[in-house]
């Protein structure tokens, strides 16, 4: 009987899990969006008070940019090329006329704007910068208090930076700033590991695998088209994919927030391109068997650069902040070479990996790090770690709820960085 019961609850949690980010993206399907996911600011949770004598005193952090448009030219011209061909030998369907009419307005919306930040990821970014100083304010009050921000060289993260920084300087006027963006600065803002990046492709496989499964673009195109000879010469998954990218681009445009373009698919269409790009990114940026766990270590100097700026602050007392802002691969592999949360779970099994392992959890836009430092009067350090504003557990016994013990992380996280593969 016990055994029975047994295999029950765990049947029962294996659903459950399913479930869970199956019922995620239908309660909110812009959750689906993966790497283009809005930064979800609303409702964030409370805060658990730091220990009794123990006062904010510094903050480590890297941001990814915020809401963008998409970079490449194909994303907006391909589905109107398609489309437009369609119409043309009048074979669309009222849904692919729909389609085509949203596709072109959003093309030439985004003409001379391709990877540019939007009014929203300014938005973005400007919120939590006020919600860092409304629950930190210690941090950045008193004399000295200073802010050393910096950007990789490209513009929508240099106005990320901007804006965050602009926000804190207006609230605390007597802030000492600066602000950077070198190529100086790349060997830990946006380093190219080769090693680590090469590794990705020996996940290639099993992501094909997946691709080739979960994508079928059949019925979609039908829902488009009326001609089955158009059908045929149509990159069925390409499409797919392009629209979808649409689709999920569209909560980053106020302009474009009400067109719904993810109504040219159906819930299950929805998940299998979520999850096959879940699946994707787990492999080109998480700690996966499949990539002999190298890929996180692409990281490592950002990880360095985390452990010297708060040894600083540690020893010298300083109050403030070191603030850097990048993207979204840096944000993946940083975290999972944290540990933070369930960033680093390990699987080769990406048939399952879904249920585990959820990229909206971990890089929307605007997505960020935090590491906040906390000091009692005899000089003992706390630290507590955010993701994207949530309270995140390392792999390491609390002193207390969230908070660890400066020298436990710091050991561990130099004991991480001496697993790193030459």
């Amino acid at each position: 009987m016990r055994k029975v019961f047994l295999y029950l609850f765990i049947i029962g949690g294996a659903l459950a899990a399913l479930a869970g980010a199956r019922e995620d993206i239908k309660h909110n399907v812009c959750l689906s969006a993966n790497n283009h996911l809005a930064y979800p600011d609303q409702n964030l949770p409370e805060l658990t008070l730091a220990p009794e004598g123990y006062t904010p005193f510094f903050i480590d952090h890297y941001a990814r940019h915020g809401s963008r448009w998409l970079i490449s030219p194909s994303d907006y011209d391909y589905p109107v090329e398609v489309l437009t061909q369609a119409e043309q030998a009048g074979c669309l369907t009222k849904l692919g006329k729909e389609a085509l009419e949203v596709a072109r307005q959003m093309q030439e919306a985004s003409r001379g704007r391709l990877g540019e930040l939007t009014e929203i990821g300014a938005e973005q970014h400007r919120g939590i910068a006020r919600r860092m100083a409304e629950h930190y304010p210690a941090v950045f009050q008193g004399e000295g208090a200073s802010v050393d921000a910096r950007s990789t060289t490209v513009i929508r993260c240099i106005l990320s930076m901007q804006n965050e920084v602009n926000e804190l300087q207006a609230r605390f006027p007597q802030l000492r700033t600066t602000l950077d963006a070198s190529v100086h600065d790349m060997r830990y803002m946006n380093f190219r590991d080769s090693v680590g990046y090469a590794a990705k492709d020996l996940g290639a496989p099993a992501v094909k695998e997946l691709y080739d499964r979960m994508l079928k673009p059949d019925a979609f195109l039908k829902r488009l088209f009326t001609s089955k000879e158009f059908i045929a010469k149509v990159d069925g998954k390409r499409l797919m994919r392009k629209l979808f990218q649409l689709a999920s681009n569209m909560q980053s445009h106020k302009q474009f927030k009400d067109n719904n373009l993810y109504r040219l698919f159906t819930d299950n269409e929805i998940y299998d391109i979520w999850r096959y790009n879940n699946a994707w990114w787990y492999v080109h940026g998480g700690d996966s068997p499949l990539t002999r766990g190298r890929v996180p270590f692409v990281q490592a100097n950002l990880l360095r650069d985390f452990i010297q700026e708060a040894d600083e602050a540690v020893m010298t007392g300083r109050h403030g902040a070191s603030m850097r802002f990048g993207h979204e691969t840096m944000v993946l592999s940083l975290a999972a070479l944290m540990g933070l949360d369930d960033a680093g779970y390990r699987t080769t099994d990406l048939q399952t990996l879904d249920r585990y392992w959820q990229s909206y959890k971990i890089f929307p836009m605007a997505c960020n790090i935090q590491l906040i430092f906390f000091r009692n009067d005899q000089g003992h350090v706390l630290v507590k770690a955010l993701l994207n504003e949530h309270e995140a557990t390392l792999p390491l016994t609390a002193v207390t709820g969230p908070y660890y013990a400066w020298n436990d992380v710091r050991e561990y996280f130099m004991h991480r960085l001496s697993e790193q593969q030459p």
